[in-house]
């Protein structure tokens, strides 16, 4: 009788059940802290993971215990069809939870798919509350349409609706104390998330980086910060929240906090690569041996080896400029 194979746990210790898939590199925004105003070279569409594809690879990686599951980007929105992903991969037994993470302008006309497929987690980018603002950071006029994708997730009752923010010094980091108020009058989640510099030149202007250190102390000068509970779910995010608060406050701090000893994931690339680490360019092919006829036991045999190359730590601070991957597209974040 065949035996179960064991979960995927690294040489840390780290039992690695969170799996990030990029279904595709497309995006509808030029984020000045992702990719350049021009775009990036696309991949060939045959280069990019089916449907299939995917669902085989996340039923493979269930059964080596992974239980969470988050589609991603590029913009997951922009791939045709990807309401009808969603039924099939909530069936996969023992898959727990099922998000998404997306910047909101194509959500507004999916939500009503993605609830009845039993998704109600849902991340969405946002780093700006002005208009104009938006736009200059996205290269888009969309921040009315991303707003009322947010007012209709929360009266579907989607929960929780975690809103995303990247801060960049002297563009948006005033902005912060604004975010951090939303959770006082709505039940969302704002999450600070540190700027990685990359090594590609995205624009011509350089982006810089803000501490969450500093960022907290600029929110406590506005309004003491309570510190929430760790919980097993929490991943790299240290949450707070105001006194009252409907909603919570998270910092995600990459760069001056390493979280790299309590991070539970994989990352599968819109190309089919695995990816043990972020912050790290090194990658396993799984489309490549899928699609030369590997059984799924060849296929375990390569999520186990990415569990094997997951580094310790990264090594990159805010200093670093060059070794960060700018294909973050495609990556999944």
């Amino acid at each position: 009788m065949e035996t179960k194979r064991p979960c995927l746990i690294d040489h840390y210790e780290r039992r690695l059940n969170y799996l990030r898939i990029s279904i595709t590199d497309r995006c509808n925004l030029r984020c000045r802290y992702c990719m350049p105003s021009e775009g990036l070279e696309k991949l060939a569409h045959e280069d990019i993971l089916t449907y299939e594809e995917i669902l085989r690879l996340a039923r493979i990686a269930v059964g080596l215990g992974v239980d969470k599951i988050r589609l991603t980007g590029g913009e997951p929105l922009v791939r045709k069809d990807f309401p009808h992903l969603l039924p099939e991969l909530m069936s996969i037994p023992g898959l727990k939870d099922v998000s998404i993470t997306t910047n909101g302008i194509y959500l507004k006309e999916h939500l009503e798919n993605i609830r009845s497929a039993g998704v109600s987690r849902i991340n969405i980018s946002l780093d700006s509350l002005k208009r104009d603002r938006y736009r200059k950071i996205t290269g888009f006029d969309g921040f009315e349409r991303v707003r009322e994708a947010i007012q209709l997730a929360q009266t579907l009752g989607f929960h929780p609706i975690k809103i995303n923010m990247v801060v960049l010094k002297g563009i948006n980091d005033d902005e912060v104390a604004d975010f951090a108020r939303l959770s006082t009058r709505y039940p969302f989640h704002v999450r600070f998330i540190e700027y990685m510099p990359s090594g590609l030149l995205l624009h011509n202007e350089p982006l810089h980086h803000v501490s969450n250190a500093v960022i907290r102390e600029r929110l406590e000068a506005v309004e003491p910060l309570i510190q929430l509970p760790r919980k097993p779910t929490d991943g790299p995010t240290v949450r707070y929240r105001f006194e009252g608060a409907q909603g919570e406050i998270g910092f995600i701090s990459p760069l001056t906090h390493h979280f790299c000893q309590v991070c539970n994931r994989l990352r599968l690339t819109a190309k089919g690569h695995l990816r043990p680490c972020l912050l790290s360019d090194e990658e396993l092919d799984l489309r490549g041996p899928m699609r030369a006829g590997a059984t799924d036991r060849d296929l375990e045999d390569i999520f186990v080896g990415a569990a094997d190359h997951k580094p310790r730590a990264h090594h990159l601070n805010s200093k670093d400029s060059e070794s960060l991957s700018g294909q973050m597209s495609a990556i999944g974040g």
